[in-house]
């Protein structure tokens, strides 16, 4: 008997054009794109070419996105880094209560390094009050982290609200995007972000690689140290595969975003 799959808000399929792209950085083009060799340069051009595509999907410059291994390693690196770099500032996070748990277990593990955190209340839709995150804001708030759309019932939040009053009140505004990426437009600019989480493997690209868009001017301290790659704030040589299959999934889940759309407002 045939299987029916309904678990895509875990992980999806590779798409067979994604594989495709894939396939030549495994076999034939696989340098280190760190190396200065042609090998090297030719697998550095295609991650950086990946670096565009995931930039634009998201409205940001090529250079703000970093590359990481998936979703929670991105929430650590926005979470733990920005917590670390504002701590002479204030060790105040705030939270909701229905976050992944890539934020929620980061903020307890913060708890225990001493910084305090504040988990908002969510409605009868699972939606953050905006007058709770003012109410909230103290001046010893550094970092606001807020999902745009959450994994188990769908609640979508008011990013750009909610985002406003963390810049009022002189905070700085994470969202893990990992299930509305694709599915809805995610404009950093438009939404006034500050870090934004994002895993491949949500829009049918491969496991193991994700993304964390980081605003110009915002302040991260490394998690993870060694070669100085990704701009210093991700050591460890790139999985070039992953990043070109992430590059060619999110290019073609935006334009079937597009399209959807279209029909919408026909």
């Amino acid at each position: 008997m045939d299987r029916i799959y309904f678990d895509n808000s875990a992980t999806t399929r590779v798409d067979d054009r994604v594989l495709e792209a894939m396939v030549p950085y495994f076999l034939k083009e696989y340098g280190n794109p760190s190396s200065l060799h042609s090998f090297g340069r030719e697998a550095s051009n295609a991650m950086e070419a990946a670096r565009e595509q995931v930039a634009k999907a998201i409205g940001a410059q090529p250079r703000d996105v970093i590359f990481t291994s998936g979703g929670t390693e991105s929430d650590n690196l926005a979470l733990q880094g920005a917590a670390y770099a504002y701590a002479a500032k204030g060790k105040h996070i705030i939270t909701s209560a229905v976050e992944h748990h890539a934020v929620v277990h980061t903020c307890q593990f913060l708890e225990k390094q001493g910084f305090k955190v504040t988990y908002l209340p969510v409605d009868s839709e699972g939606v953050v009050s905006p007058e709770n995150l003012k109410s909230a804001m103290t001046k010893e708030t550094t970092l606001v982290s807020i999902m745009a759309a959450n994994n188990e019932i769908g609640s979508i939040q008011p990013l750009k609200e909610l985002a406003d009053i963390t810049h009022e009140g002189g905070a700085i505004f994470h969202t893990d995007a990992v299930q509305a990426i694709t599915k809805m437009p995610m404009d950093v600019n438009k939404l006034n972000v500050d870090l934004m989480a994002l895993s491949a493997h949500k829009f049918h690209g491969p496991k193991g690689v994700g993304a964390l868009y980081l605003r110009k001017g915002v302040k991260l301290r490394p998690i993870v140290y060694g070669g100085g790659h990704e701009r210093g704030l991700r050591s460890s040589t790139e999985n070039v595969p992953g990043i070109v299959g992430m590059g060619k999934a999110i290019e073609l889940g935006m334009q079937e975003m597009e399209e959807n759309l279209s029909l919408i407002h026909i």
